[in-house]
């Protein structure tokens, strides 16, 4: 009977630590993730307890084949605890998701304070330069939102050499929106000067956070554990429940044998 328990809780908490670990995978937040990762963690502790508590009984039964599936779960466990581990260090670290929100937030901020800051710009001679200005404040402005537009894919991204793909245009458009800037800065009247000051501070401060988004996403850990988890981890847990279920199924036979 406490054979039978065991194995019934083993295969529960096999379950829940999968579970969890798949949670912590797709949590949207810090804190969730690292609350999913924390009961996973405790749930692998507890499969690896009643092994060690099974293991003795089915010995003490002479329980060959029993003891057996065991040791062969045993064998596939120790494959799965440090892969999911990996998968849960890798999970909690959220770049991806903290890239995500830098481009959403702080990054969005900063390319609209570039376009404000462009927008009061006023031409020395507006007979003359007012479209050229104008154009040129709107290439300025498309070649920030180019670098915005290519940050999302960027995050997604898996593929090394694709990331690096994005970087040379996002690296081309940072070069065309600042050679844009200092045109301006010999076609404005002197009033507006400050305001392609505070451009420049905008399309620093810009391209500062692009950095940390690029930085972050070349961590990639949220594709990475994601990755991992439907791949290696969905076999090694598969194969780790078939082994428990047939550890169960034969306690059962066992049962059934000692009532006839």
């Amino acid at each position: 009977m406490e054979a039978r328990r065991l194995a019934a809780d083993l295969l529960v908490q096999m379950t829940k630590a999968a579970d969890a670990s798949n949670r912590a995978v797709m949590a949207d937040t810090d804190e969730a993730s690292i609350k999913f990762a924390r009961e996973a963690e405790q749930a692998t502790q507890a499969v690896q307890r009643d092994t060690d508590a099974l293991r003795p009984i089915l010995q003490g039964l002479d329980y060959a084949a029993e003891t057996r599936l065991l040791e062969e779960f045993g064998s596939r466990f120790a494959e799965y605890r440090p892969l999911d581990r990996n998968i849960l260090e890798l999970a909690v670290e959220n770049t991806n998701l903290k890239a995500q929100r830098i481009s959403f937030g702080p990054a969005q901020e900063a390319a609209d304070a570039f376009r404000d800051s462009l927008a009061a710009a006023t031409p020395s001679d507006p007979a003359k330069e007012s479209g050229r200005v104008e154009a040129l404040v709107a290439t300025a402005v498309a070649d920030v939102r180019e670098i915005q537009v290519l940050q999302a894919p960027h995050i997604a991204e898996s593929d090394e050499a694709a990331m690096t793909r994005m970087e040379k245009r996002m690296a081309t458009s940072e070069a065309a929106a600042r050679s844009a800037l200092v045109t301006l800065g010999g076609l404005v009247q002197p009033a507006s000067r400050p305001r392609l000051a505070a451009a420049t501070t905008a399309l620093d401060r810009f391209i500062g956070l692009n950095g940390q988004i690029i930085a972050l996403s070349r961590r990639n850990t949220n594709v990475r554990s994601l990755a991992l988890s439907l791949g290696q981890k969905r076999t090694i847990t598969a194969a780790c429940e078939d082994s428990l279920r047939a550890l169960q199924d034969a306690l059962a036979k066992r049962e059934f044998t000692s009532t006839r």
